[in-house]
């Protein structure tokens, strides 16, 4: 090919390289655009010659014909070797054999590597690690809140699940509700909040996996706590979308978030002395004659001690301004603590395309990951281009049908009879697939399994108006209330033995109760992701864990542990990470590329989220999809629109590849890191 590449065609280039790399085209950037620039005529040239050295495999010079490659799917065209990246990505992923911790804060991954350079295990790493993070992304969890986790043992060879999701209070009924007036539970304030379930499951994981004491995995959160942790903005801007809420009616929040009545200055130091004293309290409580023992009464002191009480008190005592609008008391008792403990289950499985993914069970939404894959075996995925709008389309559609069984069956198992076995076998994901056409499905359609009757909301797109409502007399607007963003964290962890750690913590965000001033930390509002309606599987009773939207996840490869991933996102959280697991299986990225890959989500469903509202159809792609694809997608029907260039998933993983351990972080947010060695 003589002479210069045809603009024409070197647009669709300069459009590759940026959606492949990154790389934007700013005014203020001339040397990257150049750069692209040149990356773009040499890749097309190469194309047109036929002379391409393959981007994973050299040996593979002159073995692609033409047709086969198009901008687009260049970087796709081999299956890497020996774990090879093939493309820029924003990091690298990271390799070792000695051990690696990848996590949503980079504090609380070099903490988690601390922990494996001291001799600790993977189990010790990831307590430390996640208490590491309540300090460092009070925002997103907190000690009052939730957690999942799957491990792997090496010892044993075996996985598990240790359910870390409290229940409700035992005054919690459908009647008292009705009482207060409310068909929905409060998303803010204290009438949402169960059993703090955090504390209890890392204590439990600590005690029969781990290998070192509770004050020592606790020091390096009581320390950040004493002393300041680095504040990232996204803090500050939390803290500032409440700051009137604090002020006016959540003073204990205000004296621990507002010091000097001021919102932290993003980037400096902030200090949480009355939490770093109730961990201190804990260490000095954690008493006995054993290790085991001594883990055993520091759960004694929250749950049957101190903790329960002071949040009994304030619970019984404190008028409360709350997501409805009005003020009042909590449910949650001492008794209730006193009540629950951590617990370990087997994980529930599906096998596909050699791999073997591991998830909660129906308490969380994790099985929905699992009923996508039934769905998604009838689809030749690995011929779709991984950016395009058939692979989006069918994996969006695929959703809507396993969403919707969320809602029609999903609950907490000790009280209502979930038809998993059905709903993950060939029979019914055959009749499901059938309803996969060319154009997007504005319906929510469950589907039909013996002895059940699914029923789903269908008010759900009704009530977005509650989210943006204006303010009136004696009503607090929305923002006021509380109700902002939320998210979650999530943590990965491979040691030097094979021990691994998936876990998911959240809840008990600083924007979502009222701090309790003798303890320092608030409780969480994971209640409200329960019914107020009778006989459904996800109704409110007294003592039922709520069906949660927290989701890690756990592969095996041929039998073999694999990786551990997942990501914050609440709905998304089974979507984000279902792209970033097939774009590894089908499209041979590796970890790191695969997170930094544009991605996507539907609000299709009801929100498990107060208002609990639903957006039929609507469809959010990362900027950085070409807007053919957009354009596509909307001719098919999807209610298609584009976020910003890095705002979909925040995932991390980490994964035993020949020998050695890679992991990945993202990079959106600028907050995640992997390490390792």
């Amino acid at each position: 090919m003589q002479g210069e590449i045809p603009a024409s065609e070197f647009g669709l280039s300069d459009r590759f390289v940026r959606l492949a790399t990154g790389i934007r085209r700013p005014g203020n950037d001339a040397p990257n655009e150049v750069e692209a620039s040149v990356v773009c005529q040499h890749l097309l040239r190469d194309v047109e010659q036929s002379v391409l050295p393959c981007a994973t495999r050299p040996d593979h010079q002159n073995q692609h014909p033409n047709p086969t490659l198009t901008p687009r799917t260049l970087p796709l065209a081999c299956a890497a070797r020996n774990g090879e990246s093939r493309m820029f990505t924003t990091r690298p992923e990271i390799a070792g054999t000695f051990g690696v911790v990848a996590s949503t804060h980079w504090i609380a991954s070099q903490v988690g590597m601390a922990v494996l350079e001291r001799g600790g295990n993977a189990f010790d790493a990831a307590v430390a690690t996640a208490f590491t993070l309540q300090v460092a992304e009070p925002h997103l969890n907190g000690p009052g809140g939730d957690v999942p986790i799957i491990i792997h043992s090496a010892r044993t060879q075996t996985q598990q699940v240790i359910c870390g999701q409290g229940v409700s209070p035992q005054t919690a009924t459908l009647e008292k509700f009705r009482e207060l007036g409310l068909d929905l539970i409060p998303g803010t304030g204290v009438l949402p909040a169960v059993v703090p379930g955090a504390f209890d499951a890392w204590c439990l994981l600590l005690r029969d996996w781990g290998t070192w004491e509770l004050p020592d995995v606790l020091s390096f959160a009581i320390g950040y706590a004493k002393n300041g942790i680095h504040i990232v903005p996204r803090i500050s801007a939390a803290i500032e979308g409440v700051r009137m809420l604090f002020e006016a009616e959540w003073p204990s929040s205000a004296a621990v978030f507002l010091p000097n009545g001021k919102t932290p200055a993003p980037e400096s130091l902030f200090a949480r002395p009355a939490l770093a004293a109730t961990y201190e309290r804990i260490c000095r409580e954690a008493v006995g004659d054993s290790r085991e023992a001594r883990i055993d009464t520091a759960r004694s002191a929250w749950y049957r001690g101190f903790v329960a009480e002071a949040v009994d008190k304030f619970f019984r005592t404190t008028d409360v301004l709350d997501a409805s609008g009005r003020r009042h008391r909590g449910l949650l008792s001492a008794d209730d603590f006193a009540g629950w403990s951590a617990t370990v289950e087997d994980p529930v499985s599906y096998d596909y395309h050699g791999h073997t993914v591991l998830k909660c069970g129906p308490w969380s939404q994790g099985p929905v990951f699992l009923q996508q894959l039934a769905l998604l075996q009838g689809f030749d995925i690995r011929a779709m281009d991984p950016l395009g709008a058939d692979f989006v389309h069918t994996l969006v559609e695929c959703a809507k049908l396993a969403y919707a069984d969320r809602e029609a069956y999903y609950g907490d198992p000790n009280f209502a009879k979930v038809p998993l076995n059905t709903l993950l076998s060939a029979e019914y994901n055959d009749a499901r697939r059938k309803l996969v056409g060319r154009d997007a499905s504005l319906e929510l359609r469950p589907g039909t399994v013996a002895g059940h009757i699914p029923i789903v909301d269908r008010d759900a797109a009704e009530r977005a108006y509650l989210l943006n409502r204006a303010p009136g007399v004696g009503e607090p607007t929305v923002a006021r209330l509380g109700v902002i963003g939320a998210d979650t964290c999530h943590l990965d962890v491979i040691d030097r033995d094979g021990n691994m750690v998936s876990a998911t913590p959240s809840g008990g965000w600083l924007q979502s109760s009222p701090v309790i001033p003798e303890l320092g930390f608030c409780m969480g509002t994971r209640g409200q992701m329960f019914w107020l309606k009778p006989d459904l599987p996800n109704s409110l009773q007294p003592g039922k864990r709520p069906r949660t939207t927290l989701s890690p996840s756990f592969a095996l490869r041929d039998g073999k542990p694999w990786m551990a991933f997942g990501t914050p996102g609440g709905e998304q959280q089974d979507q984000w990470s279902l792209t970033f697991f097939l774009r590894m299986v089908h499209h041979n990225m590796g970890i790191q590329e695969a997170i930094d890959a544009p991605s996507f989500h539907t609000e299709h469903w009801p929100s498990s989220f107060w208002p609990r509202v639903a957006r039929p159809g609507k469809l959010v792609l990362e900027g950085r999809f070409p807007n053919a694809v957009m354009y596509e997608l909307k001719a098919r029907d999807h209610k298609a629109e584009k976020g910003e260039d890095w705002s979909e998933g925040r995932i991390s993983g980490a994964r035993i590849e020949a020998g050695q351990m890679r992991a990945g972080a993202n990079p959106r947010g600028m907050q995640g890191y992997a390490v390792g060695r």
